[in-house]
């Protein structure tokens, strides 16, 4: 018999299940019977989600001397339920509700469902969610919100470039930024009024200025007081996002500030920038406690593939949803590093012309996570780049010699045999 290394799970001797809702909580509570010894007890109340009857129910709790809170991440209604009872001294499990899932043909109401919830935490059989501490949380909202606003400041570029196609007006195809000086400066000149090719082209600044006659051929369009409206209206949207944008970006560095050296750090990793290494310890804290080694974090973030194995057999399988904030930064970054002369960069190449550019971002992510965990765990941990030559030292020459002859092979269609070189004449 193989012998367990995992520690026992005791009982939870007074334990609170809340099934949440957007109105209302249903509240079991199970404790030991007061006579029975062996014996427990429950019992099933209903709450408002108002900060009074919160405040009630912690009261409740407290007087019923409870150990753990439990409930579902449920939408957003957990969030002021989890802090409210956390402030009041309880420790709270924020449960997947796939990981606690009833079992299928059993009766379903929100009173059965605390009440199972209450016996699958008793027994210790499901294990809480990371729920990362106040100002990690505060700096997260920050972080998501800005990128947020930088994919709609986006999508109205992308519109007001759909409308500038609409009125035939070609001109990004000779600006690279329609957003520089001199294309907004072109933009605005012909929303106020100003048709003329020749004149708008000699509104070029600096290196714009050789493009001048392309420039009076996109021009050329039927640009009338339509599109100048729709075109205002977008600018204007665009310098509100922007502004926003900028306000963020100083609230953040604000926010980040205990936090400064953890964002050096990161900033060494080739492919990461400031502002993504904020978003990498927004989503992630900069406590790896939570994180026993570099693989549950890479786990955690869905960037390792799933084990799935059935009669022996390993079968494929995904890597999961994971989280999408922090996935979209990885992946940018990854993106970023593609053609840098670098470690992490030849790994993508050599990986992107075997596996594809999906499953290569992924492989570079789960690299680039394993290096953010070492670098958070350990204060003295510095990032090192092993260079793009580190595989080539590394080679297996025999096996490298055996798939060349393999590729020629295939090429030529014959038998490929390596003889040694002849040796040359000794000189008399």
């Amino acid at each position: 018999m193989e012998e367990s290394t995992e520690e026992p799970v005791g009982l939870v001797e007074r334990v609170c299940a809340i099934d949440i809702g957007k109105a209302g909580l249903v509240v079991c509570v199970r404790i030991p019977h007061e006579s029975k010894p062996g014996r427990r007890v429950q019992e099933v109340r209903e709450y408002a989600t108002t900060t009074p009857a919160l405040l009630g129910l912690a009261d409740w709790l407290h007087d019923q001397r409870i150990e753990l809170v439990a409930m579902e991440a449920t939408s957003d209604y957990w969030k002021p339920v989890f802090y409210l009872l956390e402030a009041e001294g309880f420790e709270c499990w924020l449960l997947n509700a796939k990981h606690v899932k009833n079992v299928p043909g059993r009766p379903k109401t929100d009173k059965l469902d605390a009440v199972w919830l209450a016996k699958v935490v008793e027994r210790g059989m499901c294990r809480p969610s990371l729920v990362h501490p106040k100002p990690i949380r505060q700096l997260r909202d920050l972080t998501r919100y800005r990128r947020s606003l930088v994919r709609e400041q986006s999508r109205e570029k992308q519109r007001l470039e759909k409308t500038l196609e609409d009125a035939q007006i070609k001109l990004d195809t000779v600006i690279s930024n329609l957003h520089g000086v001199s294309g907004r400066q072109m933009l605005q000149a012909m929303i106020d009024g100003q048709r003329d090719p020749k004149v708008l082209a000699e509104m070029a600044h600096g290196r714009m200025r050789p493009k001048i006659p392309q420039l009076r051929q996109a021009l050329t369009g039927h640009f009338d007081d339509h599109h100048a409206f729709l075109c205002a209206a977008m600018l204007r949207r665009i310098d509100t996002l922007a502004a926003d944008i900028t306000g963020l970006d100083a609230r953040i560095d604000e926010l980040i500030a205990p936090f400064v050296q953890a964002v050096e750090k990161l900033d060494e990793i080739t492919g990461i920038g400031i502002r993504s290494a904020q978003e990498i310890i927004a989503e992630i804290g900069v406590n790896m406690d939570a994180f026993p080694t570099a693989a549950h974090l890479v786990s955690w973030a869905k960037f390792a593939p799933i084990d799935r194995q059935s009669a022996g057999k390993n079968k494929g399988a995904s890597t999961g949803k994971g989280n999408p904030w922090l996935a979209a930064t990885i992946g940018e970054s990854v993106a970023a590093l593609a053609r840098t002369d670098t470690f992490l960069g030849e790994r993508y190449r050599r990986l992107v012309r075997r596996r594809g550019k999906k499953r290569a971002i992924v492989a570079v992510g789960n690299s680039m996570l394993t290096i953010i965990w070492h670098l958070l765990a350990d204060p003295n941990a510095r990032y090192h780049d092993l260079g793009p030559g580190y595989y080539e030292l590394k080679i297996n020459k025999q096996r490298r010699q055996r798939d060349l002859v393999r590729q020629l092979e295939h090429l030529t269609g014959r038998k490929v045999i390596l003889q040694p070189p002849p040796e040359l004449p000794t000189a008399a």
